[in-house]
């Protein structure tokens, strides 16, 4: 996962774990001054449990009838102790330690496996951190608008922009809702301002909302990463892009295409596909662009693996500028 960021995670858990045992302090003090008489039970529970541990551990006559007895009474107190409880107004558990997550107890692992709320922690400070967290405020599918596309058809498209995008985004609200369950890629093409960055940043803020690890680069600060991983060893770097639940990129074709730069995409989409990793690719080239620009070996993966889908509308950035000045 995020290396950098585990220690910080460890410091969430000890802070829930200060501020549950403040709270339950805090709960304690409530219950002494409006019914002592709960707490004084909880003591006498106290003293036979550890009654009956002294006496398991002891050769003493009877001994099984007395930890039965023992037993019995613990109960019993307990059962007093939780009608008390419930006839003020509280809850049967108030003054127990209240857990944030029950699996782990606050503590992140379960055993020396890492809970799922260590990972959800995990996700959420690379959130806070990334270049998305302001990006997501105002893109996401709250602000989707389909009334920005036309419901007249252009050109020789078969069907309008309007139902075109309709049908792409509830493929989009379907690969999220499926998204553990399949390994689908997409690839995303068509002219600039047709929706493609905001459709990505849309699915981005609900997987990470949901707990998963969005990366977004645009192509030319990937090609930089790549670079960054083969020649200086990144291995913070290459752990994030590689293993992240899913990696957009954005804009591909604005990069400065070159040998080194093809065999650095290559090498990522061959590996991303290998370990079933996830990916979101944008690109404003034309199919028949990408094929002149990439190689044999990039294009049949982008081509093979993902799933295609072709925005065209006027541009939206335009449109939304023009209607201002209107």
């Amino acid at each position: 996962m995020i290396k950098g960021y585990q220690e910080e995670v460890l410091k969430i858990y000890e802070k829930i774990r200060e501020e549950e045992t403040k709270s339950l302090e805090s709960r304690r003090e409530e219950i002494q001054k409006k019914a002592p008489q709960i707490l004084d039970i909880e003591k006498k529970i106290g003293k036979l449990c550890v009654n009956m541990a002294i006496g398991a551990m002891k050769d003493i006559e009877n001994r099984d009838e007395y930890i039965s007895k023992v037993r019995k009474d613990i109960t019993d107190l307990r059962v007093k102790k939780s009608e008390m409880l419930v006839s003020l107004g509280y809850s049967i558990d108030y003054l127990n330690l209240h857990y944030r997550c029950a699996k782990c107890k606050d503590t992140g692992f379960i055993g020396v496996e890492k809970c799922s709320c260590y990972r959800q922690k995990l996700v959420q400070l690379y959130y806070k951190d990334s270049r998305l967290e302001e990006l997501l405020k105002i893109n996401n599918f709250k602000n989707f608008d389909f009334n920005l596309y036309a419901s007249y058809k252009i050109g020789n498209e078969k069907d309008t922009p309007r139902k075109n995008i309709e049908k792409i985004y509830n493929n989009s609200l379907m690969y999220i809702d499926n998204f553990k369950y399949h390994n689908n890629n997409l690839l995303f093409y068509g002219n600039s301002g047709t929706g493609k960055t905001f459709l990505s940043y849309c699915i981005a803020k609900e997987l990470l909302d949901r707990g998963y690890l969005v990366v977004y680069r645009t192509a030319d600060d990937l090609i930089k990463n790549l670079k960054e991983i083969r020649f200086s060893g990144n291995d913070t770097l290459e752990e994030l892009i590689f293993n992240c639940d899913l990696l957009i990129v954005d804009d591909l074709g604005t990069e400065p295409v070159n040998d080194i730069t093809r065999t650095e995409l290559f090498n990522l989409l061959n590996k991303k596909l290998l370990i079933k990793k996830k990916m979101i690719i944008s690109t404003n080239l034309t199919l028949e662009q990408l094929l002149q620009t990439y190689s044999e070996r990039i294009t049949s993966r982008l081509l093979g693996n993902f799933d295609i889908n072709k925005f065209y509308s006027e541009d939206i950035r335009v449109s939304k500028n023009l209607n201002k000045i209107v």
